[in-house]
């Protein structure tokens, strides 16, 4: 069950460190969520000083800076314990661009490509709530509807791909299946669905 005590914040600069903490230990810790937005090539190109992670991590943080906001924290009193992306899909150029998750029509549609909570805290709901959470703050800044692109069917899945999120986790979360897994696929692709829910605004 959520805990009474857990809140759902927009990603702000000052947060950053708070966000680092929820991926440490996770797959992707140094992705810092930039994964869905650059092709590799933009990626090598991000500017800055040192490593590629510190890189991509000052490249959220500048996405952190403005409104709306990349994605939510999500926190248990003062412990920040999961997190979701969420945003428009033309501003996540690999989703954009991938083959395994085309457009379905012409609607202009944000998108939740990662959702993650620390292990520790695992099972206890937290996930679901921030894709609630994701789902009214989208709608507050004027999406029509949110989609996701989960492994498609109940096997539970690997930390490699978790971060999709599951089918029944979007189930739960209100989501239905509006295209379902693409046909004639590489053998190497994970079999997607592709889901959605209108925002009350």
């Amino acid at each position: 069950m959520q805990p009474e005590t857990l809140i759902c914040r927009p990603l702000t600069p000052d947060l950053m460190d708070d966000f680092g903490a929820v991926l440490r230990g996770n797959f992707g810790a140094g992705c810092w969520c930039m994964f869905p937005r650059l092709t590799d090539a933009q990626t090598r190109e991000l500017p800055g000083a040192g490593s590629l992670s510190q890189r991509k991590r000052l490249a959220m943080s500048g996405l952190a800076g403005r409104a709306p906001a990349p994605g939510l924290l999500a926190y248990d009193g003062a412990n920040p314990v999961g997190w979701v992306a969420v945003a428009p899909r033309n501003e996540l150029v690999r989703v954009e661009r991938s083959r395994a998750t085309p457009r379905v029509d012409d609607v202009d549609v944000w998108v939740i490509p990662c959702v993650t909570v620390r292990k520790s805290e695992r099972g206890r709901g937290i996930a679901l709530a921030l894709i609630r959470a994701a789902v009214t703050y989208a709608g507050q800044h004027g999406a029509p509807a949110v989609e996701a692109y989960p492994r498609a069917g109940s096997e539970r899945t690997g930390d490699d791909n978790a971060y999709f999120g599951t089918e029944p986790l979007f189930r739960r979360a209100g989501f239905n299946i509006i295209q379902g897994p693409l046909e004639n696929h590489p053998r190497n692709w994970i079999a997607r669905v592709t889901m959605r829910i209108e925002t009350t605004g």
